[in-house]
């Protein structure tokens, strides 16, 4: 089955327009040629950069996002990282959380460092750009599905309080605790889809009960099927044998299942038993 292309005037959940978020979370990770190349490719005419550098006591060195638009829709990808170069500081439970958008709950204090970092400029320009009343979409993976998360609750709960369309994540990690999240869900019903890959090892950081996930979880299983649900039996069976496919891989499962490229595969595979 070829997969259909970017649908600009979508506004609600489909499994292709979930492939092309994905899609659009790794275009994050491009330079600023490569990001506006596959823009205009994709149908947005205007391409928007935003990079900070941080001085902070843990490892995230810079945050960067794009913003791009078209007359329909417009996207706003914050870039991951490597697993390793958070893995420290997601598992520092003394790591304190502060307060959540407009004092909603609290929020691990690197993701709010980060994404503070250039939030005010994506706000402005999205404003800016929103001259038609397009929709309005973030997306993320690892740390940048935490930084899409958050950015999608501060354009609620702050201004300028209006809904995004959607919020889309992949292999994110716990980002709040569970006053914020219950906000959250209520707020997002039908609009944040958080996408887990079997082992992923982000997603079960930071440590619980300090850090909780938001709805609603989308799980591939080992074999790259796509749930909406996972009992808690089923999925450790199913954890168990991602495990034992693998076994002699180079890679732990856990940090294997986390790349992008892995979870595009199965957003493939399940797109081709769709069709």
């Amino acid at each position: 089955m070829a997969i259909p292309a970017l649908d600009h005037s979508t506004t609600r959940y489909s499994l292709p327009h979930a492939y092309w978020m994905a899609q659009a979370a790794g275009l994050a990770t491009l330079d600023r040629a490569g990001i506006e190349d596959k823009a205009h490719a994709w149908g947005f005419d205007e391409v928007r950069h935003f990079e900070s550098t941080h001085r902070m006591p843990f490892l995230i060195e810079d945050t960067q996002a794009y913003t791009m638009a078209s007359d329909r829709m417009i996207v706003t990808g914050f870039r991951g990282t490597e697993v390793l170069k958070i893995y420290d500081w997601l598992t520092d439970v003394s790591t304190p959380p502060v307060p959540g958008p407009a004092d909603r709950g609290f929020v691990h204090y690197g993701f709010h460092q980060a994404l503070q970092s250039v939030y005010p400029d994506i706000r402005d320009t999205i404003q800016e750009l929103r001259t038609d009343g397009q929709s309005v979409w973030f997306t993320g993976h690892s740390l940048g599905g935490a930084l899409a998360m958050l950015a999608g609750a501060r354009w609620y709960f702050e201004e300028p309080r209006q809904l995004p369309d959607g919020v889309y994540t992949f292999g994110q990690p716990r980002t709040c605790e569970r006053l914020l999240s219950g906000a959250y869900n209520a707020a997002f019903r039908n609009r944040c889809y958080r996408f887990v890959n079997n082992n992923d090892i982000v997603p079960q950081l930071p440590p619980e009960p300090a850090f909780t996930h938001v709805d609603a979880l989308r799980y591939f299983d080992a074999d790259g099927k796509l749930h909406e649900a996972m009992p808690l039996l089923t999925g450790l069976k199913d954890r168990a044998k991602g495990y034992r496919q693998d076994m002699f891989a180079p890679e732990t499962d856990g940090i294997r299942d986390h790349h992008l490229p892995n979870y595009l595969a199965a957003f493939e595979k399940n797109l081709a038993k769709a069709g």
